[in-house]
Formats: structure tokens, sequence, C-alpha cells
């Protein structure tokens, strides 16, 4: 397995990983990803920006999809019921998936590695995410590659998220 920048070309597999955790989430009753977004607009812009990256195996199939910027995120400006770990910039990793076939095999942990790499080679003291309450698998991943619980965030639709942040 590797992880390359996305093409334009890999989006309907990207698609299809992202459909089957819309699903999932639906089936288990998280309300995340319901409002449409993540969609084809949203990650053609992630690829555009040089944002979207992919976990691919040995034929080039992709495996795993996330967005990693070093841009900032204005729904972090404001924090609340906690505080940031730093002050200062940070990357930020969003929208990661994993194809239903290999979940469990580290394949999200793999996409956080090279998310660290990448915002330590930007000169940035620390990762930032954040998820949705009832979405346990991706909350356990973070802890489990020592991203701490800062606090809570509000996405410009006003959706909560539990926001999580590792220093380096």
């Amino acid at each position: 397995m590797k992880i390359r920048n996305a093409t334009l070309r890999d989006l309907p597999e990207m698609m299809q990983i992202i459909n089957a955790a819309k699903s999932y989430f639906k089936e288990n009753g998280i309300d995340q990803w319901q409002n449409g977004n993540p969609n084809p607009d949203v990650l053609t812009v992630d690829i555009n920006n040089g944002e979207s990256f992919v976990v691919v195996d040995e034929t080039d199939k992709v495996c795993a999809t996330a967005m990693i910027s070093m841009r900032g995120e204005p729904t972090y400006d404001k924090i609340y019921d906690g505080k940031w770990l730093n002050s200062s910039s940070f990357g930020v990793i969003h929208r990661v998936a994993v194809s239903p076939s290999v979940k469990k095999s580290g394949l999200a942990s793999m996409l956080v590695s090279y998310a660290e790499d990448l915002t330590r080679k930007n000169g940035f003291l620390s990762l930032r995410a954040d998820t949705h309450d009832d979405n346990i698998p991706m909350q356990k991943m973070l802890e489990k590659n020592g991203f701490a619980f800062c606090g809570n965030i509000f996405l410009a639709d006003g959706a909560p998220r539990r926001a999580y942040e590792k220093i380096f």
C-alpha cells in the first residue's frame, strides 16, 4: 500500500468509499455525512488544491481517502468547552474514509501518519481533526494515534463536532 495525491481519475473509487461510509453512518444512527457532503464537487476542489490523498494497493486500486490541508480551518477559530493544545499554525485532516473491504487494516492510521509527516514538513507543530459525537470508531482511531480531545467546534452549518489535536 502507498499514499499518493488523488487525481480526478480516482474520483469514482473515492466516491464509492465515501458512499459506503455514508451508508455505514446512516445504518448506525450517526448523523454525519448525511447532508450530501462530501460529494464529487467537494472532492474535486480538494483534488485541484492538491489536498486530496488516496491509499492505493499494488494494482493502484483506491482503498482509502483523506483530505489534508495546511491552510487552516475557519471552523476551528472558536472552540467550546475546552481549548486547543497549540495556538500557532496547524495542519488538518478531514474526510477520512476506508473501503469496507479493508476496514480495520490500519489504513486510517496510515493516512494520519502521512498527514503528520506532511504537517511537520510544512513547519507546523500540530495536526487537528474533528468528528461527530457518535462516530466512536473515528474517535478511537484518533486517540490511538495520540490525539487529545480538546473541546467542541461547530461546522459552518451549525453542526457540532468533537475537536482533536496532536502536538509533535
